[in-house]
Parts: C-alpha cells; structure tokens; sequence
C-alpha cells in the first residue's frame, strides 16, 4: 500500500481536505475507522495543520483515506459546545497566534484579551496582538491603545495598530504573517477577514458587517481553514474563538500563565499561594507597587473565580 503525505487544510467534521506534499492536490479525505485521540479528552481526532499519511482511494471522485496523523509539534484546543469534559481541537502545528481586537465598534474587553493570551500560554505558542480599525479612534482612545500596546510589548506580545481603510500597519501585518503558519482568531465584526483580503485579494474570504442594532459581529466562519497565502505562508481562520482555552486548567495553574506573574512565584511566603488574600504574596505586592497592571490582576482574579470575561 502506497501512502502520500500531506496537510489538512480544512476540516467539516466528517470529511477532511487533504493537501498532498506532491503537487498540492486537494484529496478529499475520510478516517481510516476509529482514531485514537492520542490521550487527549477531544471530540475530533484530527485538526487543521496537522500531517497526515493518507491513501488515495478514487482518484476520479478525488477521494482518500487517512491511515496517521504525523507527530504535532503544538496543537490548540477549544471548549466543546456539545460535550462538557472535552475539547475540541482548532489547530495543530502553529508558529503564532494572533488576535484581532478593536477598542471600538466592536470593543474588545481586556479580559478577552488576557483570556486568549493566557490559553496561547498554555499551548506554548507566541501571541501577538493587532489593534484593528485605527480610522475609528479619537485621541483618548488613541492614548489608551498606546499604554496596551507599551503593556503588551513589556510582557513579550507583539502588537501592531493596523486599518484597511488607510492601509496603516498593513505591511508589517503582511511581514509578521512571512513564511508562518498563523492562527487568526477574534470576535465577530474585529475586520479579521477584511485585513486578509486587503493583503491577499485572491483568498476572497468571506466578510459581514458588523450589526449596529447590538454592536457585533455575525459569525461566518463554522468550521477552522487554513489558506496559503503565498509559499510558505498559511493562516488558519478559526471560529468558535470565544471557548478557547481554559477548558481543562486548574485555577491553581493559571498564574503560570501570565508572564508577569511567572517570574515572581516562588517569592510568595506559601508555595500553593492563590494571590487572593494570603499573607507575603508577591502577586499581591507587585500590582499594589504598579509593577504587575491592575488590569491584568482583575482578568487572574475573574479566571481563577471561574467569570466569564469573554466579551
């Protein structure tokens, strides 16, 4: 039996597109019966970006089999919708994860923020920040944006202040993307697909507006999809962002999380310190003397407690 190799570009629950590593056909795939998850509690086995050995089935209905998932170097889970212990699996093999946040029209919360940053934590994998829609802002805003964006930076994310109406940012959002396999996530309405179509026409991605009568988008992604860009150059469009993360960290784990917080853990009088009301906290010491934000502290505080900072 002969296999080829290839890339799951995208993925609709049953079927699998498959692109093979020979000529960049697209085989669509089915599973070679039932897959183990490799251990992890997931309601797919197989996710977008991931490698796969596949056997060609009919090559006149275009169809395949997948045998292997080939060895992720780093994967990205979401809540499930459907079943409460799992997750679900958004992406496999990712150089960065990056969210586009507005501050207005519609406004990304700085616990969304911190939420998306932390669960990227989690899966070890660089996050940047792009501050989308720039036309829109007065100065105060403006100034506002400016501090997150020095915030951000000082914790090692890379921000970048972007709009496709006046083409602000739009090159360095086109160098970031290089030769990477990037994840984009963010609410509806972000102009996530707009700033792609402004860097790549040719994808055509899909765009609604945002909705005026309740200030947010309306979803058109439902299932995660990779597009190349250029050689070498893929972003993943993923869907469902909103439950990405937390599903399966204990609230003790979370700290570890936040880079800020990382470094100071060890300094707490009590090892298994929450950094809520415990006596000799380090946590507590370094927002009270400015050196953590308190921004930051209240998204700990709302994850730990179990809040739904989503929005």
């Amino acid at each position: 039996m002969e296999f080829e190799k290839g890339l799951v570009i995208r993925s609709t629950g049953s079927w699998y597109e498959v692109r093979d590593d020979r000529d960049g056909h697209i085989w669509q795939c089915r599973l070679k019966g039932k897959f183990k998850t490799m251990g992890l509690k997931v309601t797919n086995p197989i996710a977008v970006g991931d490698f796969v050995r596949f056997e060609i089935e009919d090559e006149n209905e275009n169809s395949g089999i997948i045998y292997e998932i080939l060895p992720r170097v780093n994967y990205v889970v979401r809540a499930s919708v459907h079943k409460t212990a799992h997750s679900h699996l958004i992406a496999a093999n990712v150089d960065q994860a990056i969210l586009i946040a507005t501050l207005v029209f519609p406004r990304t919360s700085l616990g969304f923020m911190d939420r998306f940053l932390v669960a990227i934590e989690s899966f070890r994998i660089p996050g940047v920040i792009i501050f989308n829609k720039q036309d829109l802002l007065n100065d105060e805003i403006k100034e506002f944006q400016t501090e997150l964006m020095d915030l951000y930076t000082s914790l090692g994310y890379t921000c970048l202040a972007t709009t496709a109406v006046t083409g602000e940012g739009l090159e360095d959002f086109s160098q970031l993307l290089r030769g990477k396999v990037s994840l984009l996530s963010g609410h509806s309405g972000v102009g996530k697909s707009t700033l792609v179509n402004t860097i790549a026409p040719t994808l055509d991605i899909k765009t609604q507006e945002v909705s005026t009568f309740a200030n947010k988008g309306v979803h058109t992604t439902t299932f995660a999809e990779m597009f190349e860009l250029e050689p070498g150059t893929f972003i993943i469009d993923s869907p469902g962002i909103k439950e990405l993360g937390l599903a399966d960290m204990k609230p003790e784990e979370i700290s570890h999380y936040f880079p800020e917080m990382r470094t100071r853990l060890n300094e707490c009088r009590f090892n298994n310190c929450q950094h809520i009301n415990e006596p000799g906290c380090a946590i507590k010491d370094a927002v009270s003397g400015g050196e953590i934000a308190f921004s930051r502290y209240e998204s700990y505080l709302s994850m730990v407690g179990g809040g739904d900072n989503r929005r």
